[in-house]
């Protein structure tokens, strides 16, 4: 038995789609089902007095080697929930990371 086991998060990312009726561009979304990610639940903040009922939701994910592709500017489904990805997430170098795990990739969001 692993000491570590992860769980399905879906990738979602914007892709280029047909133009629409007047001619103009659009984009879709390109959804791909990521096993083995490691999710640690971020803190949980209240937004200023300008936002009295906001709140700041964050997960840290660990994103296992398999998975190379870019993150940069994609949104991430954990648990049902959907979240954008912090900046360009890098891979560390695989002889520095041993582990199943090489991307810490942190997501969040804000309701309210």
């Amino acid at each position: 038995m692993a000491l570590l086991s992860g769980e399905a998060v879906t990738v979602i990312r914007k892709v280029d789609g047909p133009p629409d009726p007047f001619g103009e561009p659009s984009t879709t979304e390109e959804r791909e089902a990521v096993g083995n990610v490691l999710v640690q639940p971020g803190p949980t903040a209240d937004l200023d007095a300008s936002r009295p009922d906001g709140v700041s939701v964050a997960y840290t994910l660990q994103i296992p080697k398999s998975f190379t592709a870019s993150l940069r500017g994609c949104a991430v489904e954990v648990r049902g929930e959907r979240f954008d990805v912090v900046g360009d997430p890098r891979a560390w170098p695989d002889d520095l990371t041993p582990g199943e795990w090489n991307r810490t990739c942190e997501v969040g969001r804000v309701d309210g």
